[in-house]
């Protein structure tokens, strides 16, 4: 919510002591003043005291009134223990955001830096830079906590998988692939929170939808009432892998539930889901919150529970230990009078939410002595931080088409350039949705304009395009030009939370305006993509008028010089594409609520993403050109895997039905089972490159339905003439496992095929008798 004020003469010298009484008081601790005689010096403000005994002495000296008030994101103030209200609600999907209300841009801090949507970011296929970004974003969300501005429990990434293309929420997320999801999840966590902070954290990330949240408002369906019915494969093997990796890897201090029911049981209220597998499966070493109003929707829509009372109690039950939203704050009290739930559940929830602002430092008193004390306003927007947005932009842009190398223009041949389309000098659309207050834009006309003269026109005044009025001054631009730019897409009008698409064709009549005007041009004509989900554009991919193909998803503050960059190339394009880009007769008859990821032929199912969909595509999955020309090469890699399994299988090994069922990874020594893969990558051409490796599997051929899947990949900048060798640990049980139909994973048994671009290489998996006599010395 954005606040105005009014300032009159005669009331100047009381607003400055107001603002400068507010600065004070935003910069008071949350709790624990050593100044505060009666609570500085009690046990739960002891910072050398473990963490678990400042809880149970906290917990102990709160009433259950005042527990309720800490049970929702807008948590209470209890003065007489010298604690202050605290908002969790704060947001960092790609910078951090004012969307939640922990967050609030003004005086010293006006803005923050606002990196690409997760969507580009993820299509740099770059581990280190994804943790980089998390590391700035938390470096400024500390800065704006330090003066009193922002929170330090931050309820981002989303890592959701992106199983349709029309989901309007497809841009938050790394993409279709889980390992993709999983190893963005870890390492943008281990930026937010600190990597090497030990059990501190630096800031509180969280991991959310759980689960099976890939729906919001399609044909009449939405996100409130929707009963995700997905299998015991699918959950283990897409669903549930990011936020296994958040919780494992990332070791993430939060998750959220979703709205969606899965099976018929909202996600916040079943105990198998948060208590079973978030806290028994995975340990989570931290809180369970509810997407927000969840609790109250699974009452009030869902009509899940006959009475609020029961809905607060069960949801608590569950493993829910926060609330965004007031309801439990509402009717907690009467759930414990009631009978329907105990003093001990509530307990239980706040110390796992009070855990997590002590491992924060929220309860050290004097702030001092925290490693992050000295960030301040001159570390939000700083130019190495803007420089790292640009990068990231840079690293994102997809080249998904270059006809006899028209790309990259050249500022001598390419002196005058025609820049179309209402996408064409945007500034907050580049930045997609969950953004905050950008430092400052640099939209693609004003990146074109520092390589060349610019002839400037819409052509539509909105993705909209319900209109051709445009249509002819853009074709004149385009006979005046050396090389024209069109600048299409979508942004949030047609994709955003709450609205998804029916459609993947671009909208209204731009495809008219980009045949139109690529027939006018003089010079090479490109176009340039700006969306979240993919878009169908076979029309351009095989139109000879059209020269090059670019997507740039919603590129960030400085999309526009990235954009600019690749055009001329001054960078030389990277990119892979994290989703499949389907035909439009893909998505005709396939309705959104079929949650099924394989295909199934007898009922005309396609099957979802690159793993299970065989289909034609408009561009695959991992697809993206360079400028350059990259050969690989297999340095090394084993024939031969054996999987060790106990003794006490041996009537399983002896049953010829292992083979086709394989080994269950819970019967061998995973951590022993690992393949070094090492792959020479050399730039066979005349510019120096970055190269996205790709490795792919393929089980061996028999019950397990599926395509080759992602089981590693590594970012690699290799100069002209070079070459570099890159090597990947392919982990057996993680990598080249599969889920049967009950959703337990296995090892099949045979020749896995390995695949790196146009290479390939098999390994035979055999099971192996574990030695139950080894050899003395």
């Amino acid at each position: 919510m954005k606040h105005s004020f009014t300032f009159f003469p005669l009331l100047l010298l009381l607003t400055l002591f107001s603002v400068s009484f507010s600065a004070i008081e935003a910069r008071s601790l949350l709790a624990c003043n050593p100044q505060e005689e009666l609570t500085g010096n009690l046990d739960f403000c002891k910072a050398s005291l473990p963490i678990h005994v400042r809880v149970r002495d906290l917990i102990g000296r709160l009433t259950l009134q005042e527990k309720i008030t800490l049970l929702v994101n807008n948590a209470s103030a209890v003065p007489r223990l010298g604690i202050q209200s605290y908002e969790w609600w704060s947001e960092a999907l790609h910078g951090v955001s004012n969307v939640g209300p922990g967050v609030k841009f003004g005086g010293a801090f006006p803005a923050a830096t606002s990196f690409p949507q997760v969507i580009t970011t993820a299509a740099a296929f770059n581990e280190s830079l994804w943790e980089k970004i998390g590391e700035v974003v938390s470096d400024e969300a500390r800065a704006m906590y330090n003066e009193g501005t922002a929170g330090l429990t931050y309820w981002s990434p989303n890592v959701n998988i992106l199983r349709d293309p029309r989901w309007g929420r497809g841009q938050e997320t790394p993409g279709e692939d889980p390992l993709l999801a999983s190893k963005y999840a870890a390492r943008y966590v281990q930026g937010l929170q600190g990597n090497d902070a030990g059990d501190k954290l630096k800031v509180a990330a969280c991991c959310k939808h759980y689960t099976a949240y890939d729906l919001d408002n399609w044909n009449r369906v939405d996100r409130l009432h929707f009963n995700a019915r997905v299998s015991k494969q699918d959950l283990e093997d897409t669903y549930n892998v990011p936020f296994e990796a958040c919780v494992l890897e990332g070791k993430v201090a939060s998750i959220m539930c979703s709205y969606n029911q899965v099976n018929g049981k909202p996600t916040c209220v079943d105990p198998n889901l948060l208590k079973g597998i978030v806290r028994g499966e995975w340990h989570l070493n931290g809180y369970i919150v509810s997407d927000c109003d969840s609790v109250q929707v699974l009452y009030e829509k869902q009509h899940y529970t006959a009475s609020p009372e029961e809905a607060a109690a069960d949801s608590i039950k569950a493993g829910l230990d926060l609330d965004c939203g007031n309801f439990l704050a509402v009717h907690t009290e009467q759930a414990v009078r009631r009978g329907l739930l105990s003093e001990v559940d509530v307990n239980n929830a706040l110390a796992n939410t009070i855990a997590v602002q002590m491992r924060l430092g929220m309860f050290d008193g004097e702030r001092s002595a925290h490693p992050f004390e000295h960030l301040g306003s001159k570390d939000v927007c700083s130019p190495a931080h803007q420089q790292l947005a640009l990068e990231a932009a840079r690293q994102g842009i997809v080249l998904l088409k270059n006809r006899g190398s028209s790309l990259p223009l050249s500022t001598k041949s390419h002196q005058t350039v025609a820049v179309i389309g209402p996408n064409s000098d945007v500034t907050a659309t580049m930045i997609g949705n969950y953004a905050g207050v950008a430092c400052g834009y640099t939209s693609p006309l004003q990146g074109i304009g520092r390589y060349a003269k610019t002839i400037h026109r819409v052509g539509c005044d909105n993705v909209a395009c319900n209109g051709v009025q445009g249509f002819e001054d853009a074709e004149a631009a385009a006979r005046q030009a050396d090389a024209t730019i069109l600048v299409m897409g979508l942004d949030q009008s047609i994709e955003a939370e709450s609205r998804d698409r029916l459609g993947l064709l671009l909208p209204g009549y731009q495809q008219e305006l980009v045949s139109r005007v690529s027939k006018a041009s003089k010079g090479p004509t490109v176009l340039v993509l700006m969306s979240g989900g993919p878009i169908d554009v076979s029309f351009a991919k095989f139109d000879p008028q059209i020269s090059a193909i670019l997507w740039a998803g919603y590129p960030g503050q400085a999309g526009g010089a990235a954009i600019a960059d690749v055009l001329f190339g001054t960078t030389n394009p990277g990119g892979r594409l994290p989703m499949t880009w389907y035909p439009e007769g893909y998505v005709a008859r396939l309705p959104m609520t079929i949650m099924d990821m394989r295909a199934n032929p007898f009922k005309g199912y396609p099957g979802r993403t690159y793993r299970f969909y065989k289909g034609p595509v408009v561009f695959p999955f991992g697809y993206g050109l360079s400028y350059t020309k990259f050969n690989l090469g297999l340095a090394h890699a084993p024939k031969d895997v054996s999987v060790t399994v106990p003794h006490a299988s041996l009537h399983a090994l002896k049953n010829s039905s292992m083979i086709s069922n394989g080994v269950k990874i819970k019967n061998t020594n995973c951590d022993e089972l690992i393949i070094p893969i090492h792959i020479d990558v050399k730039n066979t051409g005349t510019l120096h490159g970055s190269f996205s490796l790709l490795l792919f599997s393929t089980p061996p051929p028999g019950m397990w339905f599926t395509n080759k899947q992602l089981i590693g990949f590594e970012k690699v900048n290799v100069a002209a003439g070079s070459m570099q060798q890159v090597k990947i640990d392919v982990q057996v049980c993680k990598h080249l496992s599969v889920v049967d139909k009950n959703g337990i994973r296995k090892i099949p048994m045979g020749e896995h095929k390995l695949q790196i671009g146009d290479l390939e290489h098999s390994i035979s998996v055999q099971a192996s008798l574990e030695d139950i006599n080894p050899a003395r010395p």
